[in-house]
């Protein structure tokens, strides 16, 4: 028999995990941050350090996986998937298998669940389900996830469902995975599985390229962005990979923050996918970054930032260079909730340039915008994979093809009827290297890079 913890548990949640067919001894449904934080230092998950949030280590997965992350191969998704080197091929059958054998391993444990959204529209949100094994990864999910109203949540029927158990490994030979860790999504089942890592951000980019892959059939732009808004309610875009200054430079003092990740625009204007943020935090500095440091309070979530003497110390990269913070999107002053925005006046696509051929700042015509979108031209930045150790040029479709299931025309095509509807201006800014390539010539300075913006 389940015994089901938390203020947030009624009979249909029991019956829904039943119908799911899994029996934990015991779950806890969105408990609060406080319940999550105690419980996190109780098992041994993490500790509190100095600024009051929660330091966890991932172990030995510090970045995404994405040479393991596989889609399944299905009548659904045979045509609509742009296969090859990002989108694997997973069979149905061998899912089924897996899916049962994890519902197996976690007979009798312990299961922490956290309801929500994915999506800031009403109209076109998503409800979703996280099951997780340890409790500080179902901190991460309500920290960057969007919390229901209690109302909201007696009523709640998850559409889509992760099962994200980083204790279960799995055998490549029997079960058809790469190696020990997967990521695979089943667009037909709507159910996402994580095992083997305990990277909490294959999570949300789980259901990033869930969504990126439902929102065309809607007439929706999915875009990997963050986006702001300023005083006279004029919304404006960055798209750019990890590392390139998304994050950074929208959060500015005199705009308010839309998101700094994951948005759709629809004809209702812009809106946020999530319900956090998700920031680097490799040589964070109080000056640099005002918002992001002083987000870093009780209730937030840091990963992999080594700690002296219980202080963290942002320039350490002794795990990774790719440290990060989760937290509530009200946590950044002035932030805009629930975060939504109107139709973009201006969009702005941010490239670190390795070579430092392209100019700091270009206006761009539609057609171009296009162009810049399919191409994706940027440069990876060390630490946001694994093995990324010095900047590399790549061309990245759409600023973000990891998470862009669907073929790159597929989104091109709305950005244009996008840009074309609501006449919206197309800016491209270098925030990488001028002067000379990487080695030689000097990484633009955020300072710069602000004032161009």
């Amino acid at each position: 028999m389940t015994q089901v913890v938390g203020t947030a548990t009624t009979d249909k949640f029991s019956s829904q995990l039943k119908d799911f067919g899994i029996n934990p001894s015991k779950v806890h449904r969105n408990l609060s941050t406080e319940e999550m934080v105690s419980l996190a230092v109780e098992r041994n998950e993490g500790v509190v350090n100095s600024t009051g949030s929660l330091s966890v280590n991932t172990g030995k997965y510090t970045g995404r996986s994405p040479d393991d992350r596989f889609i399944v191969y299905d009548d659904k998704t045979h045509e609509t998937i742009d296969w090859g080197k990002i989108n694997h091929q997973f069979p149905s059958g061998k899912f089924e298998k897996l899916l049962e054998k994890m519902k197996n391993f976690v007979d009798n444990k312990e299961l922490f669940v956290f309801d929500g959204f994915v999506g800031a529209d009403p109209e076109t949100r998503l409800p979703i389900r996280v099951i997780n094994d340890h409790v500080w990864q179902n901190m991460f999910s309500s920290n960057l996830f969007i919390r229901p109203t209690s109302e909201e949540l007696q009523k709640h029927e998850p559409e889509f469902t992760i099962l994200c158990i980083n204790d279960f490994k799995a055998v490549p030979e029997i079960d058809g995975t790469r190696t020990d860790v997967f990521i695979l999504i089943d667009l037909t089942r709507k159910i996402v599985l994580i095992g083997g890592t305990e990277y909490a951000g294959e999570m949300k980019k789980s259901m990033f390229g869930v969504m990126n892959f439902l929102l065309p059939d809607k007439g929706i732009f999915p875009m990997h962005c963050s986006a702001n808004i300023g005083e006279k309610g004029d919304t404006a875009l960055f798209f750019g990979l990890s590392g390139t200054g998304k994050t950074t430079l929208s959060a500015d003092p005199n705009r308010k923050l839309i998101g700094d990740d994951e948005h759709g625009w629809s004809d209702n204007g812009t809106f946020n996918f999530e319900g956090g943020c998700y920031a680097k935090c490799i040589n964070l500095s109080q000056e640099a970054e005002p918002e992001i440091w002083n987000a870093i309070k009780p209730g937030a979530l840091l990963e992999n930032v080594v700690l002296k003497d219980n202080v963290p110390d942002y320039d350490d990269n002794t795990l990774t260079e790719n440290t990060r913070v989760g937290y509530p999107l009200d946590f950044i002053p002035g932030a805009v909730i629930p975060s939504v925005g109107g139709n973009p006046k201006v969009i702005i696509f941010l490239t670190a340039d390795a070579l430092g051929v392209l100019p700091p700042v270009s206006r761009l015509t539609k057609e171009a915008a296009m162009y810049h979108f399919m191409s994706g031209y940027t440069s990876k930045l060390a630490g946001t994979e694994r093995g990324i150790k010095e900047p590399k040029s790549v061309f990245s479709q759409c600023f973000g093809a990891p998470f862009m299931p669907r073929p790159a025309s597929v989104y091109a095509k709305l950005l244009g009827e996008k840009i074309n509807e609501h006449n919206t201006v197309v800016y491209l800014i270098n925030t990488g290297w001028s002067g000379g390539p990487y080695g030689v010539g000097q990484r633009v300075k955020i300072k710069y890079s602000r004032a161009m913006v």
